[in-house]
């Protein structure tokens, strides 16, 4: 690999996605941030060992012109949700609890692209994403492989994450009129200790209790209404982290967070209202009309980023015919879905699916296939798919991180796959 400094950028990060197979996850270093981020670092640990594919060995290289790309993608999309053309077309669709605007702009958005020859393309879009506490310990954990990719990359994990995060925080806190900082914070989840991702509320956790707030890890059962206020076990709740799924807050055990939601009794973020703006997916059927987009007004560059996101259409009784005879070209996926549960490839799906997916719900999404990364599991090289996620809040980047994978989507049981962190070259 002596010659790599020699090729352009695209080609360089082509030969180190294909070429570079040193490992770079130090178990002792991970081991090391573990106990310095996390109160409960044995818990951690341990459970970190228990998911053996969340982590790859391996880095995914990216070139500065992509993730450039990208963070326009993102800034484009932020924009369009200002513009009121945008919100009350995707607010037709929304449940009646994302009308209210309370202020927070939700923490930890995430950003999914797929790579390929013609540049980054945006494959879909989620209010609260998982593994920005856990990439950031990761980061902490990596070093530079070899000495072709020092001299190929210009980025290091930034020492700066845990900052961010908590001025994350502060910023939604202010957002909805609060004054101050949060005394007390819930990381919410259903079942959270069940959660594959429980080690990544125990960072959080950790990171809000080192600036003074108390922190709860929480089923949303276990709070309740009372005087006007949200408690947990008699105390009173000011803000919510919000992990839930149920991005509409109606599900049985919700009814007290619901409420405190919609009588401003609690700062929640993410919330009905950032979902329905930004991760519904059914959005990426306006975001990628470029006629109706032509319509808003926004600037020619947003428009022209927009581009990067593969053409959507809903699935709809008029169209289903035409969706199934081009099924080959196209992703379905449902518009309220998360974590590529119900996903289908159109050349995979039977008619049993399809007699499904016909009935509405779904969007069917140009094919963008993702690029692939070369690793070695147990002395064998394996061609894995891969995808990139940037964690951002109103629009500025927190942290970024790859995914490597098997299958139809990323799922974290592919031998040498998982979170992989992400360096620019």
């Amino acid at each position: 690999m002596s010659e790599i400094g020699d090729l352009d950028e695209g080609d360089r990060v082509a030969r180190l996605n294909r070429d570079c197979f040193c490992v770079t996850l130090d178990q002792t270093s991970l081991m090391a941030a573990v106990s310095a981020e996390a109160d409960n670092a044995e818990l951690v640990g341990a459970l970190l060992a228990s998911t053996p594919n969340l982590f790859s060995g391996g880095p995914v290289f990216i070139s500065a012109v992509d993730l450039r790309a990208m963070l326009d993608v993102v800034a484009a999309i932020e924009a369009a949700a200002t513009i009121p053309a945008y919100q009350d077309g995707v607010l037709r669709w929304a449940p009646a609890i994302a009308r209210p605007d309370f202020g927070p702009r939700g923490v930890f958005m995430g950003y999914d692209f797929h790579l390929g020859g013609d540049g980054p393309k945006l494959i879909e879009v989620n209010t609260n994403a998982g593994g920005a506490f856990l990439n950031a310990l990761f980061a902490r954990a990596q070093g530079a492989c070899c000495r072709e990719a020092r001299e190929a990359t210009g980025s290091s994990p930034s020492v700066a994450f845990e900052t961010a995060a908590w001025r994350m925080f502060l910023h939604e806190w202010s957002l909805q009129g609060r004054s101050g900082q949060p005394r007390t914070v819930a990381i919410v989840d259903d079942a959270p200790k069940d959660q594959f991702l429980f080690p990544e509320f125990l960072l959080a956790q950790g990171v809000l209790e080192r600036h003074g707030v108390k922190a709860w890890i929480v089923d949303p059962s276990e709070l309740r209404m009372r005087e006007g206020r949200l408690e947990h076990d008699g105390q009173v709740v000011d803000l919510v982290y919000n992990r839930l799924v149920d991005f509409a807050l109606d599900a049985a055990g919700h009814e007290a967070l619901r409420q405190a939601y919609l009588d401003d009794a609690v700062v929640l973020t993410p919330n009905p209202r950032n979902h329905a703006l930004f991760a519904d997916k059914r959005n990426l059927s306006l975001l990628s009309d470029a006629v109706m987009v032509a319509g808003w007004g926004l600037a020619t560059h947003h428009q022209r980023s927009l581009s990067a996101i593969p053409r959507t259409r809903l699935v709809t009784a008029e169209n289903a015919e035409e969706l199934w005879a081009e099924r080959n070209r196209h992703f379905f996926k449902p518009a309220g879905g998360h974590g590529g549960k119900a996903v289908y490839r159109g050349d995979k799906i039977t008619r049993r699916v399809w007699a499904d997916i016909q009935l509405g719900g779904y969007i069917a999404q140009e094919l963008a296939k993702p690029s692939e990364r070369l690793v070695k599991v147990d002395g064998e090289i394996q061609s894995l798919k891969l995808d990139v996620r940037l964690y951002t809040y109103e629009g500025a980047a927190l942290a970024n991180a790859a995914r490597l994978y098997q299958g139809q989507t990323t799922n974290f049981r592919t031998p040498g796959g998982g979170f992989a962190p992400l360096f620019v070259v």
